[in-house]
């Protein structure tokens, strides 16, 4: 169980390193894009590879991050069941999503876009827009960078819930740690 421990601390230490890195992008959009209003609005001045470069740091900051927010639970969740169950129920839970929904639809994301992958790279791909940005193959990449890392995610929340399903959560790394096992603050006791 300790080995699992420890491929699954792997993955979440490899998730938190790119969404760190990755979330920085967030300052280079906004500084590329209030860039672009300036020069449009105030000098008159419009760069069409920097109207690309704001929109592509976008998509690759969504794409690399992805597994990261997973890793965090900042995913959508309608935590009308998953709220208020149990360590153990909570670990069910999300055994059988992430076997039954994340990895196919990792995988499906995975085979439908590596053929586009490869014809972007096999021609070195650029902007479709006359003046814009070289290299839109490098970016299509992240769309398989997004299928692995969520993918890798979703292998490391199986393994949590294992350790949890067999009563060792406290080889759980602390990254990817069940909250409590409480009833929430706004439910009388009982209520829920």
């Amino acid at each position: 169980m300790r080995f699992l421990a420890g491929i699954a601390k792997v993955i979440c230490a490899v998730n938190l390193i790119i969404g760190n890195l990755f979330s920085w992008l967030s300052l280079g959009i906004v500084l590329v894009c209030f860039t672009v209003v300036v020069q449009r609005y105030v000098f008159a001045v419009s760069f069409v590879w920097m109207q690309d470069l704001y929109i592509w740091l976008n998509g690759a900051m969504f794409t690399a991050v992805a597994g990261f927010a997973l890793l965090r639970d900042d995913h959508v969740r309608v935590d009308i069941f998953y709220r208020p169950a149990t360590m153990a129920r909570r670990a069910l839970i999300d055994l059988i999503g992430v076997v039954v929904f994340l990895l196919p639809f990792c995988w499906v994301v995975y085979a439908y876009s590596m053929p586009f992958v490869q014809r972007a790279w096999g021609y070195q791909e650029g902007s479709a827009n006359v003046g814009g940005m070289p290299g839109l193959y490098i970016l299509k990449a992240f769309i398989i960078g997004f299928a692995v890392l969520i993918a890798l995610q979703g292998i490391a929340w199986i393994i949590r819930s294992i350790l949890v399903l067999s009563g060792n959560s406290e080889l759980v790394p602390k990254s990817m740690q069940y909250s409590r096992d409480q009833i929430p603050a706004d439910h009388p006791q009982g209520a829920v």
